[in-house]
């Protein structure tokens, strides 16, 4: 996913230092190695396995199991969200205080990979499945604080590896590396160990043993492809940078980000607010997307990586041609319109979910090609509203916004569910509900001039207020 260059006033010195590319490709691998929670995990594989038919006890109402299940697992990715909202912002600064980026990403890193192989342990036993159930919940939930706090160390550390000029085109490649990533390793998965009967190593589905040895293999694939960033990647405290504070001192600090974004830069601080609801909307499509798939449409595990593939291929292309329409049109049109087409997109997979497989397909396909363009459009509208020598604590403070409503999609599924009178499908209103909610705190924002924020025709103004 191409995340733009902030844009720099005419006349502004800008510093570009020179790229090293073993440093890029460093960086790089982690995020092709995330793609082991986000996609295999979160989205397609474990998640689809959680909730669905194996931990009905037998005798039991599958339907009735399935929804229970997906409501557990719905409040545990909100009590996350909410932890993470509560610790990542002081834990950011903390480490840009301090320059230690690379110990605070090595030990969630770590914590993350230890989750998904504890993952081997979920496993269907008679009389034992909620507690099983709890189990993988729990740990996807230890797992998802750990990843939103590292994601928090590792985006910090894009600014060592590229200059105000190249910062796009290197982010481009981390989260570009993310998708492929994301789809090689579910490709390995499928044909090695799910979609044969008897897979490598004799390995079969009974008891869930091809989805726990795959929980084995992601969790190996993260923890190596973490290690290059940790290696090759120093540490630099950057000038001016916070002095070291302690805890109290860095909530603080982010207390006073805030304040001044109020009282000088109003519109920005709006557009974090709405961006970071209608972006946790954005990540509840892919987390619930494959439990919908398994537990409301019929899609078996091989069918639900299918569409993962499927679903990552549309993503990157759109992401792509996402980038041409956001220099010629605007971020801000890219953003509108991308969640217009999911809030439509959503309620039409509600609506439709009596037709089947074939409506989920068509739906979802439509809504994966619209989630990278506005991830990536959003990213760009913001790289154009930070003040030069700024866009490190500007894309902070959006990392923090952002992770401060991970509980919003997963609170809005359960409940929807709940509201459903248990119908698991009613979870897809929740996921739209967010993204509605997103634009309609997005549109209202008017931003300043001379920034591209409209496209082309309004770059050659030099309007500065916000």
């Amino acid at each position: 996913m191409a995340h733009p260059t902030a844009a720099v006033p005419a006349g502004a010195p800008v510093a570009e230092p020179p790229l090293v590319r073993r440093q890029i490709a460093a960086w790089a691998a982690w995020d092709w190695g995330s793609a082991a929670f986000n996609a295999v995990v979160t989205t397609f594989v474990f998640t689809v396995y959680l909730t669905g038919s194996s931990f009905a006890e037998p005798g039991a109402d599958v339907e009735a199991a399935t929804a229970l299940h997906s409501q557990w697992l719905g409040w545990g990715l909100a009590a996350a969200g909410v932890l993470v909202a509560l610790t990542a912002p002081a834990l950011g600064t903390l480490a840009d205080a301090g320059g230690r980026r690379r110990p605070l990403l090595a030990v969630t890193s770590l914590v993350v990979g230890l989750c998904i192989l504890a993952l081997w342990f979920v496993q269907p036993a008679e009389g034992g499945m909620a507690d099983a159930v709890r189990l993988g919940v729990t740990l996807l939930a230890v797992g998802t604080i750990a990843a939103e706090i590292a994601g928090v160390a590792y985006n910090a550390l894009l600014v060592q590896v590229s200059g105000p000029r190249t910062i796009g085109r290197v982010s481009g490649i981390g989260w570009g590396a993310g998708y492929v990533g994301g789809i090689v390793l579910l490709l390995v998965l499928y044909f090695g160990l799910i979609q044969p009967e008897v897979g490598l190593f004799g390995v079969t589905s009974q008891d869930g043993l091809d989805v726990r040895v795959s929980m084995l293999v992601a969790g190996a694939w993260f923890l190596l492809f973490a290690v290059p960033v940790l290696v090759a990647v120093p540490d630099r405290r950057r000038p001016g940078a916070p002095a070291p504070v302690g805890l109290v001192g860095a909530y603080a600090t982010v207390g006073r980000h805030v304040a001044t974004l109020w009282r000088e830069r109003r519109s920005t601080l709006r557009f974090l607010v709405a961006s970071a609801v209608f972006r946790d909307g954005l990540t509840g499509v892919f987390t619930f997307g494959g439990v919908l798939a398994a537990g409301t449409f019929g899609f078996s595990p091989g069918d639900v990586i299918v569409f993962a593939i499927a679903a990552n291929v549309v993503a990157g292309a759109a992401t792509i041609a996402a980038g041409w329409l956001d220099d010629r049109f605007g971020p801000r049109r890219v953003v509108t319109w991308s969640l217009v087409v999911l809030v439509v997109a959503g309620t039409a997979v509600f609506l439709l979910h009596d037709l089947g497989a074939s409506a989920f397909w068509a739906g979802g396909l439509v809504l994966s090609a619209c989630v990278g363009p506005a991830q990536t459009a959003s990213r760009a509208l913001l790289a154009r509203l930070a003040e030069p020598g700024r866009e490190t604590e500007m894309f902070g403070l959006y990392a923090t916004t952002g992770r401060a409503a991970t509980f919003l999609a997963p609170a809005a599924f359960s409940v929807a569910i709940a509201l459903g009178g248990g119908q698991q499908y009613w979870g897809i209103l929740g996921i739209v509900a967010v993204l509605l909610l997103g634009l309609l705190l997005f549109v209202p924002v008017r931003f300043p001039r001379g920034l591209g924020v409209d496209g082309r025709r309004d770059v050659a103004t030099t309007t500065m207020s916000a």
